[in-house]
């Protein structure tokens, strides 16, 4: 399989993280799309994925996936064996609501400040900015940090007892956040805690 990627954005991360949590990464063969550059936009790059966003994974039957939750269930699904996306109906639930919780609380708010209220990739790529836009959800993502803080107050991971996608974009999203300058409230301990011991796996 091919999965089309930028180095050190957010969403191929989380594709490579899920790919390291299942031992799969020498399965994949990674092709650079240089986004700063408009690689995205060019019609080859948009007849595999429409929204011209990275991660896309290819398989060798030709089929193209986008969206980093339906490449982890791809991904989660190979061996027969989920982990990260969830084994029975109640835990693919929970997770999954998490996980939309960890994109619009956290990595999309942090997404939206980064592309509206600071120079983001450049004026070629960033050209409809809305400053004030990106400051309210700046905001946003300070409180999807307190949020994801108290869901750890009382378990290990933030969908439950066990490591899952949720956690992968959660971690990709705080990463994004000192990308762009925004700190984990001092007073976040417990987010602070599950971060440094999910950084710390091998993914």
């Amino acid at each position: 399989m091919r999965i089309y990627e930028f180095d050190g954005f957010p969403n191929p991360a989380r594709v490579r993280m899920a790919l390291a949590e299942k031992g799969l990464t020498d399965k994949a063969e990674f092709i650079s799309v240089n986004v700063p550059e408009g690689e995205h936009r060019t019609a080859e790059f948009l007849a595999k994925n429409p929204s011209g966003a990275v991660p896309v994974l290819e398989l060798e039957d030709g089929l193209t996936i986008s969206e980093c939750t339906a490449i982890t269930e791809y991904i989660d699904h190979i061996d027969g064996d989920p982990k990260l996306t969830g084994a029975t109906p109640r835990t693919r639930g929970q997770i999954h609501m998490i996980q939309r919780r960890a994109e619009a609380k956290l990595l999309d708010a942090v997404a939206d400040y980064f592309h509206h209220a600071t120079p983001g990739l450049g004026p070629n790529i960033e050209t409809h900015q809305n400053a004030e836009w990106g400051e309210r959800h700046k905001m946003q993502a300070y409180e999807g940090m307190r949020y994801f803080d108290g869901v750890l107050a009382n378990q290990d991971y933030v969908a439950g007892e066990d490591y899952s996608m949720a956690d992968i974009t959660t971690l990709a999203g705080l990463a994004f956040a000192d990308f762009t300058g925004i700190a984990i409230p001092p007073e976040c301990t417990n987010l602070t805690k599950w971060r440094a011991r999910a950084s710390a796996r091998y993914s």
